[in-house]
């Protein structure tokens, strides 16, 4: 997913040059990502600048430093936090001019530009299927682990209006959910 994300932020804004990433290394999920996402920018000639949230008072200054970085378009990880506090991402990211893509199409329902990646309305209901199944006796070690087969795009229009962004037609007519 991080090429694809990376692929998404330079359909956005094809000039883009200077990638941001809104990191949480403090989240185990947080260095895979960003080592994936630094390998897809160095594949396309993308410098990378980082910003470290690992709280949530962290947030402000994580985004202004990428917008004082003079990034083209930012990345934020798919990390417990950053989901969290998706609304304000999203706010100070609109405030400080700032093109992102998610992970999440939470984070484009409260704010954010684009996303690309698991829905999880899917995985909320995958889990009542496993709770069903353990309830019902079946040992949690025996049952499968699941990924999800597809994969959600998301995009904000009103979002990219206010920001000045073109959502190319391609991306609008590939997406799963626009919002207005």
């Amino acid at each position: 997913m991080p090429t694809k994300q990376i692929e998404l932020a330079r359909e956005i804004v094809p000039t883009a040059r200077r990638v941001g990433l809104l990191t949480n290394m403090n989240d185990p999920k947080g260095p895979p990502q960003v080592g994936d996402l630094k390998a897809a920018c160095g594949a396309l000639s993308l410098s990378v600048v980082e910003a470290d949230a690992s709280t949530v008072k962290d947030i402000p200054n994580a985004l202004a430093a990428l917008a004082s970085g003079e990034v083209d378009v930012a990345v934020v990880l798919q990390t417990n936090l950053l989901l969290n506090m998706s609304e304000q991402i999203g706010a100070i990211a609109l405030e400080k001019q700032l093109p992102t893509v998610f992970g999440y199409r939470e984070h484009v329902i409260h704010g954010g530009l684009v996303s690309y990646g698991v829905d999880l309305r899917w995985c909320y209901r995958r889990a009542g299927y496993f709770v069903d199944k353990i309830l019902r006796g079946v040992r949690p070690g025996d049952l499968p682990i699941e990924f999800p087969a597809e994969l959600w795009l998301a995009a904000n229009l009103k979002t990219a209006r206010a920001l000045g962004v073109t959502v190319p037609a391609g991306l609008l007519a590939r997406a799963d959910e626009v919002i207005e």
